[in-house]
């Protein structure tokens, strides 16, 4: 058994393509009554992505994170993907805790992991890989995300409605005997009470009347194309907007005609790395 965990973990530490932008991660679509027989849920959590690669901590967009050493202790050798989350409605003191200069904080947080990338096998299998190592290896720091089996389309609704009643941000349904697929996927889908997508600010505008000498709208661009976002900010955030280039998450209820994100309102700002800090140069 110790041989054949040392021969999986050599094989898992090859080197692959470094990841290096967010098409590199597996990306959920929305779930929309698709057929979903044999397939498993687990929650969503409302944290920050995070992708082990072996040797860093990096974030959806690439860029690495400063845990402190005692953070990663017993990290294993090899890939495993997940989410920097400490619990329920604390999204935003997860974001400062990652986002600072200074490691502090991180012994909040855990990296609740979905996925091992490049073990082999249907799910379960290559979470076992990572439940094998951490037998031997143990770490506070590293939890893997319970996947159970969806018996039919009432246990899935109970599920979710359970999570949502305990504040939680929704479901995650996947094919268990999908591999890991890098870029958008048809395997994995999310059920949220609003739809929600993440574009890149392209463009600021100047507001108008109370909104006058600061924020009024900005500009994203994402798969959809170019589209204006003029609601949903803070007072702060339209005095200091999220700049050019940075991800945000927005929320939309349906389509246009033209395929655009029907009022679309600004959520929050997605990046990891705080701005201007030695982490993003």
């Amino acid at each position: 058994m110790f041989k054949r965990l040392i021969w999986q973990i050599l094989f898992l530490s090859l080197p692959l393509a470094t990841l290096a932008k967010s098409s590199d991660l597996m990306l959920l679509q929305e779930y929309k009554n698709q057929d979903i027989s044999g397939w498993v849920m687990s929650e969503k959590l409302d944290g920050v992505r995070a992708y082990w690669d072996g040797k860093q901590l990096i974030s959806r967009q690439g860029n690495p994170f400063n845990p402190p050493d005692y953070f990663l202790k017993n990290f294993p050798p090899f890939a495993i993907d997940g989410e920097l989350f400490s619990e329920r409605g604390k999204f935003e003191d997860i974001s400062g805790i990652i986002r600072s200069a200074e490691p502090k904080g991180w012994y909040k947080l855990k990296l609740h992991v979905f996925d091992v990338p490049n073990a082999a096998g249907n799910l379960f299998e290559r979470l076992a890989t990572l439940e094998n190592y951490l037998r031997e290896h143990p770490t506070p720091y590293i939890q893997i995300i319970s996947q159970i089996p969806i018996q039919d389309q009432a246990h899935l609704q109970q599920f979710y409605q359970a999570i949502l009643n305990q504040g939680g941000e929704g479901v995650v349904v996947r094919n268990p005997n999908a591999h890991y697929i890098r870029g958008r996927s048809a395997q994995i889908l999310k059920m949220k009470p609003a739809a929600d997508e993440e574009c890149t600010v392209v463009a600021h505008h100047q507001g108008k009347g109370k909104h006058a000498n600061r924020l009024g709208a900005i500009t994203c661009e994402n798969h959809r194309g170019r589209f204006r976002i003029g609601s949903g900010f803070k007072n702060k955030e339209r005095e200091t907007p999220p700049a050019i280039g940075s991800q945000i998450t927005y929320r939309y209820r349906g389509l246009t005609q033209q395929g655009k994100p029907r009022f679309a309102t600004y959520l929050r700002e997605r990046n990891e790395i705080l701005r201007n800090t030695d982490q993003t140069r």
